[in-house]
């Protein structure tokens, strides 16, 4: 028990009540009673509080966990969104870059036929140059893919009918005129001189037949298979013997498959009488 004036627990009991020794104040029992549950209920409020405030504590403790748990895990699902990103980028890149060079600048096309043995074999892959003929016009003994002229004429209006890709070797240039005789191919040019061309490039076969003359159009150009007696090229055609430059679709500059060979020619092998 202390004094409720001075505080001092030096209390005595003398007939029937409580005195402080040190400044003499009277306690009543009731007085302490009252002091007591003062005491107590002050004591009750200090250990609500304190639950209180280790309730709040863990609250927060566990918010501040969750919270922490969040941000680890927000970095992760942004490191994995980037790992996958980082690894997608260069595919779609590349796949962006083929689409664009097939389109534009390169062709890639296998030959379903012999017609051009034993230059290009059945089956044989080949890469043509969509852009040569940006720069410069097609020569004599160029081999171009082209779409088939009897197949554009009769699907020009329906576009959406596909048109055959044909491979074949530039014999006539634009305003000369083509004639086979006995198998021999003869040139003659704007100016009236008339050439044999070489064939050393025809090996599959014994060229045979006579043809023409064949007047080449401006921009068009008079079209040979190397394998001449199994070959549906300029001569047999139904809607014309040419094709126009508008047709071709570029020039054949490799074969890559099955084996690996540049199919390019000099025009210099032509031969005079």
């Amino acid at each position: 028990m202390k004094c409720i004036k001075c505080g001092s627990d030096n209390i005595i009991e003398k007939d029937g009540q409580f005195i402080c020794e040190d400044c003499g104040e009277v306690i009543s029992a009731e007085a302490e009673e009252t002091v007591d549950e003062i005491t107590e209920d002050a004591e009750k409020a200090v250990e609500e509080v304190t639950v209180e405030s280790e309730e709040a504590a863990a609250e927060i403790t566990e918010e501040a966990e969750t919270t922490d748990t969040e941000a680890e895990e927000q970095p992760k699902k942004k490191s994995a969104l980037k790992e996958i990103l980082d690894f997608c980028f260069p595919i779609i890149i590349a796949l962006i870059i083929a689409m664009l060079l097939k389109t534009f600048v390169f062709a890639n096309a296998q030959v379903p036929t012999g017609s051009m043995l034993n230059t290009i074999h059945e089956g044989d892959r080949v890469i043509a140059s969509r852009i040569e003929y940006t720069f410069h016009e097609p020569e004599r003994y160029d081999i171009i893919i082209f779409k088939f002229p009897d197949d554009v004429e009769e699907h020009k209006i329906d576009r959406s009918v596909k048109v055959q890709y044909f491979v074949k070797r530039i014999i006539g240039l634009p305003g000369e005129t083509v004639e086979i005789v006995n198998g021999v191919v003869y040139v003659t040019d704007k100016d009236g001189n008339t050439d044999q061309l070489d064939d050393s490039f025809v090996t599959a076969c014994t060229p045979t037949g006579n043809f023409g003359p064949y007047e080449v159009p401006e921009n068009s150009y008079f079209v040979l298979g190397d394998n001449r007696e199994s070959s549906i090229d300029s001569r047999y055609w139904k809607t014309t013997n040419y094709v126009h430059k508008d047709l071709i679709v570029g020039k054949v500059k490799f074969r890559y498959y099955p084996s690996f060979e540049k199919l390019e020619i000099e025009e210099e092998v032509i031969t005079g009488d």
